[in-house]
């Protein structure tokens, strides 16, 4: 069976936004039409379907990184801030769009919190949490994206058919 570690992200992520774009769900906020998706960024995405995409990517990025957390994602999608004559200095995606893809990834089943461990404050008990992981549903969803392109994937690159 083909898994996602089989099949390059850039035939992977298009094949996973299509099919989270029929998951009961996932839908591109309101709002997601006048944002940037960092501070580094000049515009707003130009694609039609950038929000399946990037919750694709962070769903792709969940199923390979573990436990992974907002702010790890944001440091991943983010870019360079241009200083002006000074050096470039690392720059950070919108957490706010990381941080929506995931609590809809995790209503629609996909993604689930991993809690560490319990303390006690003036509040009360509060549990803490290490990230979120992929579910077995969402684990299925991306073998059957994967599979669904393995055919393509074997014509672009011919040595993946050894694997």
């Amino acid at each position: 069976m083909t898994t996602y570690y089989d099949i390059p992200a850039d035939m992977l992520v298009p094949a996973l936004a299509e099919k989270l774009s029929e998951t009961k769900g996932i839908e591109q906020p309101s709002w997601s039409d006048f944002v940037k998706t960092g501070a580094d960024r000049e515009r707003p995405p130009t694609q039609a379907n950038w929000w399946s995409i990037r919750a694709a990517s962070i769903l792709r990025k969940v199923a390979r990184k573990g436990p992974i957390g907002v702010t790890s994602l944001a440091q991943d999608y983010g870019g360079s801030v241009n200083n002006g004559s000074s050096p470039n200095t690392p720059g950070v995606a919108s957490r706010h769009i990381i941080r929506t893809a995931l609590q809809q990834l995790e209503s629609a089943g996909l993604v689930e919190l991993v809690p560490t461990k319990e303390i006690e404050s003036t509040d009360g008990k509060q549990q803490l949490y290490s990230g979120r992981k992929i579910t077995p549903a969402g684990q299925k969803l991306l073998d059957e994206a994967a599979h669904s392109c393995r055919d393509a994937a074997n014509e672009m690159y011919p040595g993946l058919a050894k694997y």
